[in-house]
């Protein structure tokens, strides 16, 4: 890696029920399950990858380092290709998907997680 590079790679995702964000995030999100290990007693850590994405997200209970409110993450975005498409994918998943909503040429589709944390998918025509 050359100098000064940053790589966004994990995000912290805050959870009550880790066996009930797995399920939601490889069930119906269909998010790769990478890892899934207890290292001590009383530590947790599983570890998502979005479909095609460079950045995983981690659920993560017993380290203090990680320990935020569960459902107080906001606004995470996945980027797709076509929104309609991913959107009634979701669905088709049992996620329940807001409408697509055009932000001046940007479109959007918000959902949350079974702990209010809260998604959208985001859509650029131009890219």
């Amino acid at each position: 890696m050359p100098p000064g590079t940053l790589l966004l790679e994990l995000v912290p995702v805050p959870v009550t029920d880790i066996e009930r964000a797995k399920a939601f995030y490889r069930d119906r999100l269909g998010f790769r399950l990478d890892v899934d290990v207890s290292p001590q007693d009383g530590v947790r850590i599983v570890q998502f990858t979005p479909p095609g994405s460079a950045c995983s997200i981690v659920l993560a209970e017993g380290l203090p380092t990680l320990d935020m409110p569960a459902g107080t993450l906001r606004g995470l975005h996945l980027v797709v290709a076509d929104i309609e498409a991913a959107r009634a994918e979701l669905i088709g998943r049992g996620v329940e998907v807001g409408e697509v909503e055009d932000a001046g040429g940007v479109f959007y589709a918000h959902f949350a997680d079974p702990d209010g944390n809260t998604w959208c998918l985001q859509h650029m025509p131009w890219r």
